[in-house]
């Protein structure tokens, strides 16, 4: 098996919310939009078809009103569990992976890149890694939001 480690970053939380909400968020233009991005970033959802070969369109603002455009089809959904989508421009490969652990989901994201060298072009450019964080933990805030103001 090829050793991919050199060319993908990866992230794993223990969510303090159940698989259900969890997946809700991950899956429900309305839920993701709040939360997607690094810090600072705001979205607009164009479209979201969360199955086999559906597409997600947004577009990422930035703090400095860059507009991002984003676009994406996702490869492989299996509810409550993975949801895996072809990225394009530039191109990697998201897995975002759901262990329902009690009321608590273990997630575990990772993008693949096509090459060690683009992934350190997206850090440097994109600062992918830090953003990879902040989008998390503006996750974490979203959810316990979510559960105290249901």
């Amino acid at each position: 098996m090829e050793n991919t480690k050199n060319r993908s970053i990866s992230i794993s939380r223990l969510l303090q919310a159940p698989v259900e909400l969890v997946w809700e968020v991950w899956t429900t233009p309305e839920h993701i939009a709040h939360w997607w991005g690094p810090n600072g970033f705001t979205n607009t959802i164009q479209t979201m078809d969360v199955q086999e070969g559906g597409e997600w369109k947004l577009t990422m603002h930035g703090p400095d009103g860059t507009n991002y455009p984003n676009r994406s089809v996702y490869k492989e959904v299996v509810p409550f569990k993975k949801i895996v989508f072809e990225h394009f421009n530039p191109h990697f490969f998201t897995t975002v992976e759901f262990e329902a652990i009690g009321q608590t989901t273990k997630m575990e994201w990772s993008m693949l890149f096509d090459s060690e060298e683009m992934l350190q072009t997206v850090i440097k450019a994109h600062k992918a890694d830090k953003g990879m964080k902040e989008n998390v933990d503006k996750l974490e805030t979203y959810l316990s939001n979510l559960k105290s103001n249901p």
